[in-house]
């Protein structure tokens, strides 16, 4: 059993010592980060998404929701209008800064060690959740992505695949992507009174447009617990021809369910 493990003082070093270090790392490799914003939109559209800000998540406080709305708005301020140039790297905190009390930030639901639970800043994970979906219909390149542990509510309200977000912790636990195009890429984020909203433009219009898909998603039961996979591919489609020029498995999803499934949903594992 790790120190971290065995009690909580030597959990919370271990977390600062992992900030410390990536702070460091990230000082030393601060003039690859992308962080010039525009206001003007450039002229060609990647991707668009929005994400509804209120929607049923079992049996948590709604006023937990309403604590998440003022966080995602101080946190999409920070990335709104960014500029990602040919070679620079998008990172999620590096641009968004450790979310504190001083800074505004309130408490809202987090997801911790297999858990729900309340922090300062909680909730801005949506906002992960958004861009890596929008990156994911991009030339962008993911390099540096976490997926949540385990799946806390049920699918009420949910609009893309399960297992397509990604889980983001002050400082360590990022996301990242790199623009390996040859174009500079836009990035807006907004909130308005329902939706988180995201678009992605470009300086130049795309060659490719991507299309995702789900498949071989199930319930499952093991050893007393259940258990939710599935599998999310990417087709890369020529916009001038329609040919499909790749078709690659992105993601292979398997997490514990923290909630009741029907038993006709489950599928027997050998």
């Amino acid at each position: 059993m790790r120190l971290s493990e065995i009690h909580p003082l030597f959990y919370h070093a271990r977390i600062e010592q992992q900030r410390f270090f990536r702070s460091i790392k990230n000082w030393r490799d601060r003039k690859k980060f992308a962080n010039r914003k525009a206001e003007s939109n450039y002229l060609y559209t990647c991707k668009k998404h929005q994400s509804l800000l209120r929607r049923r998540l079992g049996d948590s406080d709604p006023i937990l929701q309403e604590n998440k709305i003022v966080n995602l708005t101080l946190a999409a301020s920070r990335i709104d209008g960014v500029i990602i140039q040919p070679g620079e790297i998008f990172s999620f905190w590096v641009l968004v800064g450790r979310a504190t009390k001083k800074k505004g930030y309130i408490e809202g639901m987090q997801l911790s060690r297999g858990e729900v639970k309340t922090g300062i800043g909680g909730g801005i994970c949506q906002l992960a959740n958004l861009l890596y979906w929008m990156v994911l219909h991009t030339p962008l390149t993911v390099i540096e992505r976490h997926q949540h542990s385990f799946d806390p509510f049920p699918d009420e309200g949910r609009v893309l695949p399960f297992g397509s977000g990604a889980s983001v912790f002050y400082n360590y636990v990022d996301l990242r992507f790199k623009n390996t195009a040859e174009f500079a890429i836009q990035i807006r984020v907004w909130v308005t009174d329902r939706h988180l909203k995201g678009a992605i433009f470009s300086s130049e219009e795309m060659e490719y447009s991507y299309h995702l898909e789900e498949r071989e998603h199930q319930f499952y039961k093991k050893d007393g617990k259940t258990y939710r996979r599935n599998e999310i591919w990417r087709r890369t489609v020529n916009k001038r021809t329609g040919n499909i020029v790749q078709e690659e498995l992105l993601l292979q999803n398997n997490s514990e369910v923290k909630y009741e499934v029907m038993e006709r949903r489950l599928v027997s594992v050998m």
